[in-house]
């Protein structure tokens, strides 16, 4: 269940969630979020975390003002798996919801 994704497979995850790139040596995937305004990116959060508790897997979450970046990983796998990619898809879909 906690398969780390090989190389082939990340690439192929990326190509599949757009904005989102590798850091850390294809440790880490991150996208960073810009809002309306300050209030728009805290409701965003509070949905991220929302989703998050629901798939039972945790962004590291940054909030700069109207800027919010998401950084995941699965510690339990040492690295990369579907289960990022299913949530970055999700919190992509989210965002939609705060673009004005």
């Amino acid at each position: 269940m906690h398969r780390r994704l090989t190389e082939e497979e990340v690439k192929v995850g990326l190509n599949r969630t757009e904005g989102w790139a590798l850091e850390e040596n294809g440790k880490w995937i991150a996208r960073k979020y810009r809002f309306a305004s300050f209030m728009d990116g805290i409701g965003f959060v509070d949905e991220v975390a929302r989703i998050a508790e629901e798939l039972n897997h945790h962004p590291m979450i940054s909030i700069d003002y109207r800027l919010v970046t998401l950084r995941l990983t699965s510690w339990n796998a040492g690295g990369l798996m579907e289960l990022d990619f299913t949530s970055a898809r999700r919190y992509d879909e989210a965002y939609a919801g705060f673009r004005k």
